[in-house]
Formats: C-alpha cells, structure tokens, sequence
C-alpha cells in the first residue's frame, strides 16, 4: 500500500488532525504561513487529506499543500473559511452560530 498522511485512511474518511497536530507538521518541516488565522491551516489540512489523498502521500505533502493553498499570492485573506462557509451550503448542513460562539 501507497503511504498516506498521518490519519488517511481512504479517500473522505480520515482521523482529523487537532491544531496542535497541524501546527507540529508544519514546524517538523519548518513551513511558515504567512496567512493562517484561527483554524484556517487544520481546516486546509484536513481537507487536503479527505480530498487529496491519492496526490498528497506524505505529511510533508500535506503541509507543502497548506502552505500553497493558504499563502497563493491569488488567494485572499479568509479563503479557507470562505471555501468550508460554502461546503456547508452546497452540501445543505446549517451551522449553529450560537453553538459555535
């Protein structure tokens, strides 16, 4: 079997990683992000590898792939929320604002 990051199992199931998790990776392989708000790098990651998992094998891949995705000089500060806002949209899932606050 191919490798996978820490937590791939098959594509859309994964252990999620927790943001200390998520924060270790990128220092293991010393990746700096220069957008990263709240939890926008552990949303990013774990979305990299429930959607991505046959492209990114590693974990080094992984954070590769947060760095790219967060830091695109395209991008706009808050894509990651903007992108999980919409998922729970299109896919009909509310969000309980009160409960989250």
């Amino acid at each position: 079997m191919e490798s996978m990051p820490t937590g791939a199992t098959k594509p859309g199931k994964i252990t999620p990683l927790k943001k200390e998790e998520v924060e270790n990776l990128l220092a293991k392989y010393n990746i700096k992000l220069e957008k990263n708000i709240g939890y926008d790098a552990v949303y990013v990651a774990n979305m990299a590898k429930a959607d991505y998992v046959r492209s990114i094998t590693s974990d080094q891949a992984l954070v590769m792939f947060v760095k790219d995705y967060m830091d695109d000089p395209d991008g706009y500060d808050g894509l990651p929320f903007t992108r999980f806002y919409a998922d729970c949209i299109g896919a009909g899932r509310p969000i309980f604002w009160e409960e989250m606050l």
